[in-house]
C-alpha cells in the first residue's frame, strides 16, 4: 500500500517533496521518486509485499517505463511467471514490477488482466505518455488537475492519492458551489467532481492517457457492462457457487508478508469473510471489534455478536469499549478525510482502524456485500413501491398529502415510522425519484428552500439528478431493486463507503482490503436474480441461506444494524455546545449556503427529541470545521457569485 503523486511539467523537486510529505500516513516506511525532463513520479510506501525490495518508483530493464502503484495486485505471481516465460527480467518479488512488464507486453489493454485494488501512474518515456489508471470499482483513490495557465504554473497536469497532497502542486483553488450542494444532499461529493474547482477523480474502471498536452480517457470496466456468470441451474448449485467464489476472493486477499486481520462487526458480511478465512487458512486469525462504554449507547454495541463469531471460529479476538472525546475525534476525522464527508460511519471506521493498527498492517472488511447481495431495506422497499404504484395515482397523491404528514417519527436512528412516512410521501413519484428521495438528506419539507437564494442561483442540482437517473434507468434489469443496487455500485459504494474505508484506515497507516469488491464476486452477484437475493423475504436472504452451513444460527437471524455510532445523542449532549458555536447564526449567514432559519429548525427539532436530524446537523458541522481546518479562501456565496459574474 502506498500514496502516489507526480506531475507533468518543468522539474521542481520541492513541489514533489511537498506533495509526498502530505502522504506520509499512507506510506511511512519508505519514500522514492523519479524525475526526468517533463515528468516527476513519487511514492510513499507501506511495506506489505516483498519487504526488502520493491522500492518505488519501479522501472523496466532499460529505464524507459516507470510506474508508481497504490494498492495490491493479487494475481501478480501468476502474471509474473507468464511474463518471465516471455523473456522479461524481474529484480524483485513486488507486485508493482508486474505493471511495467505487462505494459511492455500488452500496452494499455494489460489493465484487463489485473485482479486487485489499485491506482497507478505509468510513464512511457519513449512515447512521452503518462497513463493514470484506477481499479474497477474504485477501491483506491486517484485525483488529478490541469492548471488553467500551464506555463505560469510550470506544469501541465498533477495527480495524487489525496486532495491535500495535490493542493501542494497548484495555487489554492476555489471551492465548487455545485459540489457543496451535492455534499449537503448526499453527505459526500459524487465523482468525478471534487469540492474544488478544476480537480477531478479518475473514475472507477477508467484509464487516462496524457500526451502532448491532450487527455484521452476510456472506461475499461463498468459494472453494468461487466461480463456475468451463467445463472446456476438450481438454488443448491447457486449457493455452492457463491461459497466457492467468495472463498476464492478471500484467499486472494490474504496475500501478505505482514500480519493481517479482520474488522468483525457481528454482521453478515464480516461473518461471511471470517468463515471463508477459516476455510483457507489454518493459522491464527486476528479479529477486531469496538463498542461504546456509555450506558445510553449499549444498543449500538455489536460486541456480543462478534464474540460469538470469534469463539465459533477460534480467532485471536481484540475488542475495546470506547468512550471517545467526541470533539477531538470529530476534528481528527475531518482532517483525515481531507474533504467534506459526513457519513457518520466514518467514526467507528476510524476508531476500529486505530485499534487494529496496533496489531496488524492489513485488515479485511465486509464493504460491498450490501450493494452486491441486497443488504439494505430500501431495496426491498423499492420492490414494494413498484407494487404500490399499481394503485391509482390520485389515491397515492392523496395518501402522500393527507396521511403521510400525520404519521409520527422517532428521534432515533431506528425510525420505522419515519421510513413509512417517507415511503408514502413519495409513493406518487417515479421509482427512481422515490429511491433518490430515500438516499438524500435535505428534509423534504424544506427542499431547495433550505438553501439561500444566492446559493441556489449559482448551483444546478439537476446535474446530479440527471446522472443518477441515467445510471438507474440504464442498468440492464427490469427489477427496480436491481437498478437501485446498480446505481449504488456506481455512486454510493465508491464515493462514500470505499472512499471512507481508504482514508480512515490509511490515516492509521493500515491497509484495508475488501473481498466483496472483487470483480469476480461482482460477476457472480449479477447472475443472481433479484427475487433470489431476498430469499425468505429478508435482506440478503440468499446469502443467509448460502452461509447456513458455516455460521451460528444466532448470527444468521440477526437483523441488519449497520456500522453505527450514537451520533444523535452526541449532538444533543457531548457536541451540543460545539454545534451551537460552530453553527452560530452569524457564521451561517456569512457562509451563505443554507438559511439561518433552516439551521435553527434542525437544531431545535433534533434537541427536542421529536426527530433524528443528526445527519443534516453533522453535515453542516463537518463542512464548517473543514473550512476552518483548511483555511479555504473564496468560500462564501458572495465570493462565488463575484467569481461567476467575472
Amino acid at each position: 500500500m502506498c500514496g502516489i503523486a507526480g506531475y507533468l511539467g518543468r522539474p521542481a523537486p520541492p513541489r514533489l517533496d511537498r506533495m509526498l510529505a502530505r502522504l506520509v500516513h499512507r506510506g511511512p516506511d519508505e519514500v522514492g521518486s523519479h524525475c526526468e525532463p517533463g515528468i516527476a513520479l513519487g511514492a510513499r510506501r507501506l511495506r506489505v509485499i516483498d519487504l526488502q525490495q520493491g522500492q518505488q518508483p519501479i522501472a523496466n530493464e532499460t529505464g524507459t517505463v516507470w510506474v508508481v502503484l497504490n494498492g495490491e495486485i493479487y494475481n501478480h505471481k501468476e502474471l509474473r511467471a507468464e511474463l518471465i516465460q516471455k523473456g522479461h527480467r524481474f529484480r524483485s518479488q513486488c507486485d508493482t514490477e508486474v505493471l511495467v512488464h505487462l505494459y511492455e507486453e500488452e500496452g494499455d489493454a494489460g489493465v484487463q488482466r489485473l485482479r486487485g485494488m489499485f491506482a497507478y501512474a505509468l510513464w512511457d518515456g519513449r512515447a512521452k505518455t503518462l497513463i493514470l489508471v484506477r481499479d474497477r470499482l474504485g477501491i483506491k483513490p486517484l485525483y488529478y488537475t490541469r492548471p488553467k495557465n500551464p506555463v505560469q504554473a510550470g506544469l501541465d497536469l498533477a495527480f495524487s492519492s489525496e486532495l491535500p497532497s495535490l493542493l501542494q502542486a497548484i495555487p489554492p483553488p476555489a471551492t465548487a458551489p455545485e459540489a457543496i450542494a451535492q455534499y449537503l444532499t448526499f453527505l459526500y461529493v459524487p465523482a468525478p467532481q471534487t469540492v474544488f474547482q478544476g480537480i477531478h477523480h479518475v473514475m472507477p474502471g477508467e484509464l487516462l492517457r496524457v500526451r502532448e498536452g491532450r487527455i484521452e480517457s476510456w472506461r475499461y470496466f463498468t459494472p453494468d457492462q461487466a461480463a456475468t456468470e451463467s445463472p446456476s441451474p438450481d438454488f443448491s448449485t447457486a449457493t455452492e457457487r457463491f461459497r466457492e467464489v467468495l472463498r476464492d476472493s478471500v484467499h486472494a486477499h490474504l496475500v501478505s508478508d505482514v500480519p493481517l486481520g479482520l474488522f468483525l462487526s457481528g454482521g453478515l458480511d464480516s461473518s461471511a469473510i471470517l468463515a471463508m478465512m477459516r476455510q483457507v487458512t489454518t493459522g491464527p486469525i486476528r479479529t477486531f471489534s469496538i463498542g461504546y462504554d456509555h450506558k445510553a449507547d449499549e444498543s449500538y454495541n455489536e460486541l456480543a455478536a462478534a464474540r460469538v463469531l470469534a469463539d465459533h471460529f477460534g480467532t485471536d479476538h481484540r475488542e475495546e469499549r470506547l468512550n471517545p472525546n467526541a470533539i477531538q475525534l470529530l476534528s481528527e476525522i475531518v482532517a483525515a478525510m481531507g474533504e467534506p464527508f459526513a457519513d457518520a460511519s466514518a467514526i467507528p471506521t476510524y476508531l476500529v482502524s486505530g485499534v487494529a493498527r496496533r496489531s496488524v498492517t492489513v485488515a479485511l472488511s465486509g464493504i460491498g456485500g450490501d450493494e452486491l447481495f441486497g443488504g439494505y431495506p430500501r431495496y426491498r422497499g423499492l420492490r414494494l413501491a413498484s407494487r404500490y404504484a399499481r394503485l391509482p395515482r390520485p389515491l397515492r397523491k392523496w395518501i402522500a398529502s393527507q396521511v403521510a404528514p400525520r404519521l409520527p417519527e422517532a428521534g432515533t436512528s431506528r425510525d420505522h415510522g419515519g421510513r413509512l412516512k417517507r415511503f408514502l410521501r413519495g409513493g406518487h413519484l417515479p421509482l427512481c425519484d422515490q429511491y433518490m428521495s430515500w438516499t438524500t438528506f435535505v428534509p423534504p419539507e424544506w427542499g431547495r428552500s433550505a438553501f439561500t437564494a444566492a446559493f441556489s442561483e449559482v448551483v444546478n442540482q439537476r446535474t446530479w439528478e440527471h446522472r443518477h437517473r441515467g445510471l438507474f434507468d440504464s442498468w440492464p434489469s427490469d427489477d427496480p431493486s436491481d437498478r437501485a443496487m446498480g446505481l449504488d455500485l456506481q455512486t454510493y459504494l465508491p464515493d462514500d463507503l470505499l472512499r471512507m474505508g481508504d482514508r480512515l484506515s490509511m490515516a492509521h497507516s493500515l491497509e484495508l482490503r475488501v473481498p466483496f469488491c472483487d470483480h469476480r464476486v461482482l460477476a457472480f452477484a449479477r447472475s443472481i436474480p433479484a427475487e433470489l437475493r431476498f430469499t425468505g423475504g429478508t435482506v440478503k436472504g440468499f446469502m443467509r441461506a448460502a452461509l447456513k452451513p458455516q455460521l451460528p444460527a444466532s448470527i444468521l437471524k440477526r437483523p441488519k444494524s449497520g456500522f453505527q455510532v450514537p451520533l444523535a445523542r452526541w449532538l444533543r449532549e457531548d457536541l451540543r455546545e460545539m454545534v451551537r458555536d460552530v453553527l452560530a447564526e452569524d457564521r451561517v449567514r456569512s457562509r451563505g449556503y443554507v438559511t439561518p432559519e433552516y439551521v435553527r429548525w434542525l437544531i431545535r427539532t433534533h434537541e427536542s427529541g421529536a426527530r433524528n436530524l443528526s445527519d443534516q446537523i453533522y453535515a453542516l458541522l463537518v463542512l464548517e470545521l473543514w473550512y476552518q481546518q483548511h483555511k479555504i479562501e473564496g468560500s462564501t456565496v458572495c465570493e462565488l457569485e463575484v467569481s461567476r459574474i467575472a
